[in-house]
């Protein structure tokens, strides 16, 4: 995402209608030269932003079912998604910078047309390379848009498995559910970044298509223990937009 004078916004969703609690990060955003405000889901029908900052912490608007409407709309589901973890006050506790989120049943030809758009089938057309998935399901349908493509597709069903196998065969490309048997995706990309084998590897997740209370309970309590009550810089936190 850059930061040029004049593009269209940043938006910052999910503050359950408390702007005040979107004061800290619409402020970093200004001092790294983006244009942000806080926004609502509806305001989609009128107006598009350059991405979207969601707010899934516990303090959110439903952040989950907001994330879902968003990415299984073929309307906004191109639209870049940022998800966050604010604090009660604001604060910026975590960032999660997923490569790309697709909901399941997955959708073969637009997964396969989002990973061409984002240039990553060039090199499969010279090299033989492999892309892993991590689900305690297997996600056939996915496995085979994505060797449809030229990969070679290695499975994992835990995220522990996925972590062995990525880091001892190298991975050109990583695919993983939502929520596994062991770790959220979340956290199972954070691992990934430990390691130099996998840690510049694009990590896409993938989203049930809807989430029960207790699902979404048991996410944002997984995610509220992966961020430790952090608090991240300014710095720290543009360093997280630089790179995408």
């Amino acid at each position: 995402m850059t930061g040029i004078h004049g593009e269209r916004e940043l938006w910052i969703l999910g503050l359950n209608g408390c702007d005040d609690r979107g004061r800290t990060v619409c402020g970093y955003l200004a001092a790294g030269g983006y244009r942000a405000r806080t926004a609502r889901l509806d305001e989609l029908a009128e107006g598009r932003p350059l991405g979207i900052l969601l707010d899934l912490s516990p303090y959110s608007t439903d952040g989950w079912q907001l994330f879902l409407e968003l990415k299984r709309n073929p309307q906004t589901r191109d639209i870049p998604v940022l998800p966050l973890f604010l604090s009660l006050e604001g604060k910026v506790g975590g960032v999660f910078p997923a490569a790309g989120f697709f909901t399941l049943p997955i959708d073969s030809e637009y997964l396969k047309k989002r990973i061409v758009v984002l240039g990553l089938t060039e090199d499969a057309e010279v090299w033989d390379l492999q892309a892993i998935v991590i689900s305690p399901t297997g996600e056939e349908k996915a496995a085979k848009a994505i060797e449809s493509l030229g990969f070679q597709v290695i499975k994992a069903y835990t995220g522990k498995e996925g972590i062995a196998l990525a880091t001892t065969e190298p991975c050109y490309l990583a695919f993983s559910a939502l929520m596994l048997p062991d770790m959220s995706a979340f956290e199972l990309m954070d691992r990934f970044r430990l390691y130099p084998q996998t840690r510049n590897v694009p990590f896409f997740i993938l989203m049930k298509e809807s989430l029960d209370e207790g699902e979404r309970s048991a996410l944002g309590h997984q995610i509220e223990c992966l961020v430790r009550k952090k608090e991240l810089s300014q710095e720290e936190f543009l360093r997280y937009l630089r790179k995408r």
